[in-house]
This record gives C-alpha cells, sequence and structure tokens, in this order.
C-alpha cells in the first residue's frame, strides 16, 4: 500500500511514519527536507504550501493513502483538495480534539460531541477545514477520514499545561533548579495525555482503511489525570520530590497574557475526558499501553542523554516568574486587606 504522510518527521508524525514502515507500507514524505531523514522512508522535496512547485514534485503520483499532518487553514484543505482530488483512495485531515465543545456539556467526549471552541482561533479553523471536507465528500464523494488528537507527546515534548514547547525542557530545567511552575486553576482538573507511539497505533490502523471514509476519531490514551498529578510524575522522573508549584487561575493568566487564552481557556483548563470506543471499534486491538510516568521517564532520558538537547527558552521563563510574581504580590495584598482589624459597625 502507498502511503504519503504531508510532513511527517514531527514528534507526532515521526511516530506514525515508523510504525508504518515497520507494518510494510511503502512511504513517501512530503517535506521540505529540514529534518533527518526516517529509514526506510522515500522523500519528495517540496513546500506543501507552495501550490506549483508541490504539484510539480508530486507529478503524477497516486496514493492509496495521504495523511495531511500540517493543514491548519480553510485555504490549505482547498489547496490539497486541488493536488489530491483524483488521485487518493483516502486523505486523512488530523485535527485536533481541541475542536470539542467549550465550556462541555458532557464530561465524556465522544466524535459526536459538538464542534465549538469560540476561544481558539487554531481550533475554529481545524473545524472549518472539517466542515469543508465533510461538503467535498458529500458532493463528489472526496475519501476523507479525520484524526483528532489531543495532547500527545513523545521525544522531545514535556506535556505541562503551561510550557514551552519549542525548547520542552525549559519547563524541567526550572524544577532541577528549585524555580516555581505555574499549573493552572487548582490542579485538579482531569486531563488525558497520549504518547505518539500509542497514537500511531490508532492512526496506522486506519491507513487504507474503506470503513473509516467520511469518518471523523479521536486517538488517545484512557489514562486520565489530574494537572497535579502530571506536573508531580514530571518531577519525579526528573528526579525533583518535591517540585515548586504554583496554582493560579486560568482567566488570570489569560488576562495578563492573552496569547494563552486559547490554549488554557480553550483547551486545557478544561477536563478533557474521551470515549475511545470507536477507534477500539474500526481498529481491533488498539490500546494506550504507555502510562505517563513511563513516558515521561523516557522523554527526560532523552533530554539527559545529549546537552546540546536541554534548551532553555530565557523570554519564557522570565515570562514566567513575572507572572508568578505577579500572583505573589497581588496574593499578599488580599491577605493584608482581609486580615487586617475592622472597625465594628453602628
Amino acid at each position: 500500500m502507498k502511503i504519503l504522510f504531508v510532513g511527517g518527521t514531527g514528534y507526532i508524525s515521526t511516530a506514525c511514519t515508523e510504525l508504518a514502515i515497520a507494518r510494510g507500507f511503502d512511504v513517501t514524505l512530503l517535506n521540505r527536507s529540514n529534518r533527518a531523514p526516517i529509514p526506510g522512508a522515500k522523500t519528495i522535496t517540496a513546500d506543501i504550501s507552495k501550490t506549483e512547485s508541490a504539484a510539480a514534485a508530486l507529478g503524477s503520483h497516486t496514493w492509496d493513502c495521504v495523511v495531511d499532518f500540517i493543514a491548519f487553514t480553510p485555504l490549505d484543505i482547498e489547496q490539497r483538495l486541488g493536488l489530491f482530488r483524483g488521485r487518493v483512495g483516502q486523505y486523512i485531515f488530523i485535527s485536533s480534539a481541541s475542536a470539542y465543545q467549550k465550556p462541555l456539556t458532557d464530561n465524556l467526549i465522544t466524535e459526536s460531541t459538538p464542534l465549538a471552541n469560540p476561544l481558539w482561533d487554531y481550533s475554529r479553523n481545524k473545524i472549518i477545514c472539517e466542515e469543508r471536507l465533510m461538503r467535498a465528500y458529500r458532493e463528489e464523494r472526496f475519501p476523507f477520514s479525520v484524526v483528532r488528537p489531543s495532547l500527545t507527546y513523545g521525544d522531545p515534548i514535556i506535556p505541562l499545561a503551561i510550557n514551552s514547547w519549542l525548547k520542552s525542557y525549559t519547563a524541567v530545567d526550572r524544577m532541577r533548579k528549585g524555580q516555581p511552575l505555574i499549573v493552572p486553576g487548582d490542579g485538579l482538573t482531569l486531563w488525558t495525555i497520549t504518547h505518539n507511539s500509542d497514537f500511531a497505533k490508532g492512526l496506522v490502523g486506519l491507513l487504507g482503511h474503506p470503513g473509516a471514509i467520511g469518518h471523523a476519531f479521536h486517538i488517545t490514551s484512557d489514562e486520565a489525570l489530574t494537572w497535579n498529578q502530571i506536573y508531580q510524575m514530571t518531577a519525579e522522573a526528573a528526579g525533583v520530590a518535591s517540585p515548586k508549584l504554583v496554582h493560579v487561575a486560568s482567566d488570570y493568566l489569560a488576562a495578563c497574557v492573552p496569547a494563552l487564552t486559547g490554549t488554557l481557556l480553550g483547551d486545557k483548563s478544561n477536563t478533557a475526558l474521551f470515549d475511545n470506543s470507536k477507534i477500539k471499534r474500526f481498529v481491533p486491538g488498539f490500546e494506550a499501553t504507555t502510562r505517563y510516568r513511563d513516558g515521561i521517564a523516557r522523554t527526560i532520558a532523552w533530554f539527559d542523554a545529549d546537552s546540546s538537547r536541554r534548551a532553555v527558552d530565557t523570554e519564557s521563563t522570565q515570562l514566567w516568574d513575572r507572572l508568578v510574581a505577579s500572583y505573589n504580590r497581588g496574593l499578599e495584598s488580599s491577605l493584608r486587606e482581609f486580615q487586617a482589624p475592622r472597625t465594628p459597625a453602628h
């Protein structure tokens, strides 16, 4: 079976590429070749955002399945329809579980949970992309499937609620130095974090699956942890017994740093529990087997194996220090006000 991964070398897609190759698929990656090649994969070098050069690079190839990890906007989807219409047996769009309804009206998320996130442009664009693909399916039988990952990690991602994603080691560096880390809210919100190797098992099981056409799936772990547990397990894996955690209300964080509105108020400050019955029905034997405490230990070991991987995001760590200082000043001022003696009313 001929598979094209658009992208294919990110921290989620690399695991999918490697598993697809291990299972005997003929895998080609379409990307700009900025990363080391994956053994066993062919490569087409092109920038997918440049339509003419991408079309020339694709030539007359046809594919049993195309998996698109880097389509984010309706314009991206229109371009993909132009590139792959009539040339693909199945087009899998990687959407996002953040597209699900916020706030939830039912704590257990299924694929039929409404898609409505007024708080995050990223999620709203993914919703519009899904709607356009459904219209293409209805009007012209374009053979699409949708996959919605939630928070998925692996080397080199430390998946904390407040993090520097491009320099993810920053949070561990702060833990090890005894510096405070911000936990949104009281840290008791339940969240689902999925290892990329588990996500890959579900995705690869859908490749070329005729019954999956027109369907949407989320692929997540069944392990639900509070953010307090997630931070504590991360600290323990880093060799830190008692991390310094500061609990700050999500709306306060978003007010101070508006860029956090989507990722917090539109995602991580909400409970995220997923019903994986559908992916298990379509991919018999699918099971997420990597516990968070085991997966995060592997990720931190990956960082510790090479000092060049342990880059620290100075801008983010300075911002976090300012947020913690601002929160502490407000807390101290409030405590003084409420603890001050009151003159009895007459």
